[in-house]
């Protein structure tokens, strides 16, 4: 069983999802088909392996922001948030994806323990920052979930278990969020950290107060400062315009919406200030990045 968490309507309040795979399953196969995916940034016990079958957007796992599309393949680290939203229109059939969860020891407490386990092991604990997987390894990987998600019993776990080899001995994959690689958070941490990032990806394009964000971690701003920068090795600000930018870079791709429209629609006050800090993060101005799409 599975909590729908893709559909609350209540997407942006701090959220942890309880899994429960069943007495007849180890690890659990979920099929989404869906009008878009818009869920809550969220976290729980279980790795979860996710392949988007269709739908473009944004991907946020931990505190990293990048762009996602068909084909996408990503392992999320046990009690990472995390979450996927649609850039796309929300029409029926629209977003499509295949993910596993299964937690650490869905094979028993020694399983990871055994010698010929060691690499995977070390894979569960790089999953903490995220794990992108590409080239030859994502097309072996991908053809596998399909055989995963037509069978059950035995076969599925045996085809599980190759996929985990795959991803543990390829050197097609790279870290989404590099210095989440060597961070552990206690269950609080985590909790605060997706409280913080619950409400930046729900208000970045509004105006983000500090006072209010430390208030939700439950700091004062001089220790909410300190806490972020440790957390994330960026300032809040920085983030936020990270966060903004990469938004007008989808608007820019995909949309004919104006620069000026995009500016204001992403959260910028005005479009002198867009064009400066686009152009410094990007190396291009924002007419001159569409054209690079449009050619």
């Amino acid at each position: 069983m599975m909590v729908d968490f893709y559909d609350n309507k209540d997407k942006m309040k701090a959220f942890f999802e309880q899994l429960t795979t069943g007495i007849e399953n180890s690890i659990s196969i979920i099929d989404l088909n869906m009008t878009s995916f818009n869920g809550p940034y969220h976290f729980h016990p279980e790795l979860e392996l996710t392949w988007i079958r269709k739908s473009t957007g944004k991907r946020y796992v931990g505190g990293s922001v990048s762009d996602y599309k068909p084909g996408d393949l990503v392992l999320v680290g046990a009690n990472v948030p995390h979450c996927w939203h649609s850039m796309n229109e929300a029409i029926p059939d629209n977003a499509q994806a295949i993910v596993i969860q299964f937690h650490p020891n869905f094979a028993g407490r020694a399983f990871l323990e055994l010698p010929e386990l060691i690499k995977v092991k070390s894979l569960f604990e790089k999953a903490i920052a995220g794990v992108l997987i590409t080239g030859n390894t994502k097309a072996k990987i991908i053809s596998k979930i399909k055989q995963c998600s037509a069978k059950d019993g035995l076969y599925r776990l045996l085809q599980f278990l190759e996929i985990l080899d795959l991803i543990a001995n390829s050197e097609e994959t790279e870290l989404i969020n590099h210095h989440f690689s060597g961070h552990t958070a206690s269950p609080a941490e985590t909790e605060r950290f997706q409280k913080v990032f619950s409400y930046l990806i729900g208000n970045y394009q509004q105006e983000v107060s500090l006072r209010t964000v430390a208030k939700i971690a439950n700091l004062t701003p001089t220790a909410f400062c300190r806490y972020f920068k440790n957390v994330t090795r960026k300032t809040l600000v920085k983030i936020v315009t990270e966060f903004r930018i990469n938004q007008a870079c989808q608007l820019l791709r995909n949309s004919e919406k104006s620069v000026n429209e995009i500016c204001f629609e992403c959260g910028f006050g005005n479009i002198s200030y867009f064009n400066k800090t686009f152009k410094a993060i990007t190396e291009y101005t924002p007419l001159q990045y569409r054209s690079l799409f449009l050619s």
